[in-house]
Formats: C-alpha cells, sequence, structure tokens
C-alpha cells in the first residue's frame, strides 16, 4: 500500500463538548442563572428589617424640628461658616 496524498482519509468528527467556543457560549447564560439563584437565596434567608416600630412619632417629630428653622439650620450654617474662614484662621 503506497500512501497516495490525493485519497485524504475521512477526518473523525470531533464531539462537541471539545470546543472551546461552545463552552464560553454556555458559560454566560449558566453564570446568570446561577447568580440568580444566590439572589432569590438571599433575599429569601435575610429579610429586611422594621426600621423603627414608631415610625409615625419619629415622623412627627422630624416635622417639629423642621418648623423651627433657627434650630433645623444650625449644622448648616456652622458648616459653611467654617467653610469660608481663611485657612490662616482655622484652629489646628
Amino acid at each position: 500500500m503506497s500512501s497516495n496524498p490525493a485519497i485524504a482519509t475521512p477526518a473523525v468528527p470531533v464531539p462537541w463538548w471539545r470546543f472551546g467556543h461552545v463552552w464560553l457560549v454556555i458559560a454566560g447564560p449558566a453564570i446568570v442563572i446561577v447568580a440568580g439563584f444566590v439572589t432569590l437565596w438571599l433575599a429569601i434567608s435575610r429579610p429586611d428589617p422594621v426600621v423603627a416600630e414608631d415610625y409615625y412619632r419619629q415622623g412627627i417629630e422630624i416635622n417639629k424640628t423642621l418648623v423651627a428653622p433657627e434650630k433645623s439650620l444650625a449644622p448648616a450654617l456652622k458648616a459653611r461658616n467654617h467653610a469660608a474662614t481663611p485657612v490662616q484662621d482655622q484652629p489646628r
């Protein structure tokens, strides 16, 4: 038997899982599905805590401080005055 270059032997088909591009295409949706299940697990296992049981009373107290502008603006005025003070006059 002589090897004739004109006669080619048929190539053996390669299974689909041997191609790296296939895994690259599958990896994107698979990661999204896993991340979705992780997010679902986090949402179910850690419920949102109640901020405060007496939120209405606290809201009324906040509204009372907003009525008196001299009390509600005091921190802002102090910060503004401090920011306007020249560097050489600031305490060290």
